[in-house]
C-alpha cells in the first residue's frame, strides 16, 4: 500500500463511521502528515522519539527510540489481528 492508497482507505474508513460524509482527502493527508510526519517536517511520533520518549498506540503497538533509530512493537490486538484471531 503506497500513501495515496493510505489515505484513500483511511478516508474510507472514517467515513463508514456512519458520522457524516467523513474527512476529504486532503484532511487525512494532513493528520497523516502531522503525525508520521514529511521529508520537510517531523511528525509527533518523529518529535516524541528524538526527546528520547516512547510513543503507545492503545492496541496497535508501540514506537520506542533504540540508539539513535526506531523501534516498532507490535501490540496484541494487532498481532492477534494478522495472526486470524480476532476480527
Amino acid at each position: 500500500m503506497d500513501r495515496t492508497q493510505l489515505v484513500e482507505a483511511t478516508r474510507e474508513n472514517a467515513a463508514d463511521n456512519g458520522d457524516g460524509p467523513g474527512p476529504t482527502a486532503d484532511e487525512v493527508e494532513r493528520v497523516l502528515d502531522s503525525v508520521f510526519g514529511t521529508v520537510e517536517h517531523p511528525g509527533s511520533i518523529a518529535e516524541a522519539l528524538r526527546r528520547g520518549e516512547e510513543v503507545v498506540l492503545g492496541s496497535f503497538g508501540r514506537f520506542r527510540p533504540d540508539g539513535g533509530t526506531a523501534a516498532f512493537r507490535p501490540g496484541k490486538a494487532l498481532t492477534e489481528f494478522l495472526h486470524g484471531e480476532t476480527g
